[in-house]
């Protein structure tokens, strides 16, 4: 099979994307591959029937398994996962294995030693791995990434990470991935680990974590807690504290992220983090900020920004040597390792 090298050498080369797993986000990374003139919708995959997947727009061969897909005679270069949660490190590194760059939907896996696998996976066959943390491309990340790497805003002192969700019986529906330990992980590896990922590229890692939790409404739609409250240190200075919960009636109701630095506060909120509510900087004006894409639309419930056209073309324009990786494997690695050790004082506690 031919390799990406050959294939996109020139600038001109279209680069061939095979989507596995055709939930909503699937069809969200095929819609955006079909719009991208540098870009071909070469192939999909589901374990489900074709028939039941709403993809019949897409005229391109359909596979049934990951490796039906990988052993066809298709000329692929990338092999996009958004398959459930568990099953991402498994798909990543059986695609890397036929040396095909990788894209995957967060998280990254379930574990750090499975994202380690897929690191080394990755070096072995000198393929590109990309995370999807696409609200890094929202005009209001864009501007505090600015605000704190030149430290507007000085020491940091606190920051507050806010995540109040509505996910009921409509969206853990009996028989699905959704909800389970093994292929879903829990809250903050589903609904927000991409506020984490925010919260590590802007302040880096954290230590001395303490936590407790809630299963206040998830009892029978789910293995893990819906709600949670997590304090701790960041390495870098500072302290800061996630506060989190699935169980809002009704509606989603807040993300939002609090920074109360040395030299003023910054509060971005609204229901996706996509509205800037307070800057309050010492000799600072608040430049005019973009504005900011909708929330992904699945029906009865919303997820995090729209903003998937963003992650295509940085997949391109990385495979041809334009740019990097906007999140690479590392940082996906980060936030993966980051819920885990948060994940560690649940499984030692007992919800009540």
């Amino acid at each position: 099979m031919t390799t990406i090298n050959q294939k996109t050498s020139s600038a001109s080369g279209v680069i061939k994307f095979a989507v596995l797993g055709c939930g909503h986000i699937g069809k969200r990374h095929a819609e955006m591959i079909t719009l991208n003139k540098e870009a071909e919708l070469v192939a999909l995959c589901d374990a489900y029937p074709k028939e039941n997947l709403g993809i019949e727009k897409y005229n391109v061969p359909f596979f049934n398994s990951i490796d039906e897909l990988l052993n066809s005679n298709i000329a692929i270069d990338v092999v996009t996962i958004c398959t459930p949660n568990g099953l991402h490190a498994e798909h990543s590194i059986k695609a890397l294995e036929k040396k095909y760059h990788v894209v995957c939907e967060k998280p990254m896996g379930l574990t750090k030693a499975n994202c380690e696998k897929i690191i080394f996976k990755a070096l072995q066959v000198s393929r590109n791995f990309f995370c999807v943390m696409q609200n890094r491309y929202s005009p209001p990340s864009v501007w505090i990434k600015e605000i704190v790497d030149q430290k507007v805003l000085g020491e940091i002192f606190m920051v507050q990470l806010n995540c109040y969700w509505n996910r009921d019986d409509r969206y853990y529906k009996k028989g699905g991935w959704k909800g389970t330990q093994e292929l879903d992980g829990g809250t903050l590896f589903t609904q927000f680990s991409h506020f984490i990922d925010i919260m590590y590229w802007l302040f880096g890692d954290i230590t001395n974590i303490q936590a407790k939790f809630k299963d206040f409404t998830h009892q029978n739609s789910t293995d893990f807690e819906d709600s949670g409250f997590v304090n701790f240190d960041f390495i870098n200075g500072g302290m800061g504290c996630i506060n989190y919960s699935t169980a809002v009636a009704t509606q989603n109701l807040e993300s939002s992220i609090t920074i109360i630095g040395e030299k003023g506060s910054v509060k971005i909120g609204g229901q996706y983090m996509n509205e800037v509510e307070v800057c309050n900087i010492n000799g600072y004006k608040m430049p005019k900020l973009a504005e900011a894409n909708p929330p992904n639309d699945y029906g009865v419930y919303k997820g995090s920004a729209a903003n998937h056209h963003f992650i295509i073309e940085n997949v391109i324009d990385t495979i041809k040597g334009r740019t990097t990786a906007t999140t690479n494997a590392l940082e996906g690695l980060k936030v993966v390792e980051i819920i885990e050790r948060i994940y560690a004082l649940r499984d030692k506690s007992v919800m009540k």
